[in-house]
């Protein structure tokens, strides 16, 4: 019946939290307690739930939380927020560029939240509020949130980081097509991690300075330290992405100077072998008065003659230092 409905908590304002479902979800929320809705964008009930539940909610607010595509970013709407943001896909079988979005609707009493697919900070704060050690307040919900995001975010630029070292160490070994994939792939990464970092921490910077009374100082604090996060997170993002762009040029270059390389030895050895050709092609010839057609030596004595030359180019190829 309350499928869309994926959890519902009725926080204690001590870290702790009561599960609350069925029919009582709707009168849980309408009272003074602090109340957290998790809803999933995908079902087509969250909408009659929003719009009837949530009536006071700006058309606004429901058509950006149940957008198909979005972007992070923060509205204010009278004492409520409205904020988007992203957390690295870590869940099995997705890469983790492919980023999830949460939305969220925030008040002083009431978190609505909604999702397209799983994202595990959620599951985070529940484990904590289970454990006794979860928000105590709206505002401390959202900085929690943002919290997780970001440190399920770290290890994988993190291992970004590595992979590009690893491959830069790698390419002053060996250049082939693996490597020039793989740098490829880790450049696509980042680009696509920070098509969302650098909105994101535009909306955490917002709400930092948003004018709201649910936020106090405690929450703007750790709001401050998660957008010099963030900040930190776009630079390494866009450090990588320079690094890649240096490697895949370097491997350009690399590959660039074996080809010249090949064929400046093709170019020495056409050289050489341009007056050969030519004396050969002239002795060939199917006519009368070849020197030495009556003599059994000529051709001994000819391969001498060529070997002469050859040995009279190499030298003066040395002499130029063409190699």
């Amino acid at each position: 019946m309350n499928e869309h409905i994926l959890l519902a908590y009725k926080l204690d304002s001590d870290g702790g939290g009561e599960a609350i479902s069925g029919n009582t979800i709707s009168d849980q929320i309408k009272d003074s307690a602090i109340a957290w809705i998790h809803l999933d964008a995908n079902s087509n009930n969250t909408r009659v739930w929003l719009e009837n539940e949530a009536s006071h909610l700006d058309p606004f607010v429901i058509e950006a939380l149940l957008a198909e595509e979005t972007r992070p970013r923060m509205v204010e709407i009278n004492n409520g927020v409205l904020l988007i943001l992203r957390g690295v896909n870590l869940n099995d079988n997705c890469e983790p560029e492919d980023m999830i979005s949460i939305r969220l609707w925030v008040e002083a009493d009431r978190i609505i939240s909604l999702r397209k697919r799983r994202l595990k900070a959620i599951s985070d704060i529940e484990t904590k509020i289970k454990q006794g050690l979860g928000p105590k307040d709206t505002g401390e919900f959202v900085c929690m949130l943002i919290t997780r995001l970001f440190e399920r975010m770290e290890p994988v630029l993190s291992d970004l980081d590595d992979l590009t070292d690893d491959i830069e160490s790698r390419i002053l070994e060996r250049s082939d097509k693996t490597l020039r994939e793989s740098i490829i792939n880790v450049r696509k990464e980042a680009i696509l991690i920070r098509r969302y970092m650098a909105p994101q921490r535009d909306a955490i910077s917002q709400l930092h300075m948003a004018n709201i009374k649910w936020l106090k100082e405690t929450h703007k604090h750790h709001l401050l330290e998660a957008y010099n996060h963030v900040t930190r997170y776009v630079e390494d993002l866009d450090a990588i992405r320079e690094r890649a762009q240096i490697i895949k040029d370097e491997m350009a270059n690399i590959i660039s100077d074996k080809l010249n390389r090949n064929m400046y030895v093709l170019s020495v050895i056409t050289a050489i072998f341009l007056p050969l050709g030519f004396l050969t092609g002239l002795l060939g010839i199917n006519v009368g008065g070849i020197p030495g057609a009556d003599n059994v030596n000529a051709f001994y004595i000819f391969c001498f003659i060529l070997s002469v030359i050859v040995l009279i180019q190499v030298v003066i190829l040395k002499l130029f230092k063409w190699f």
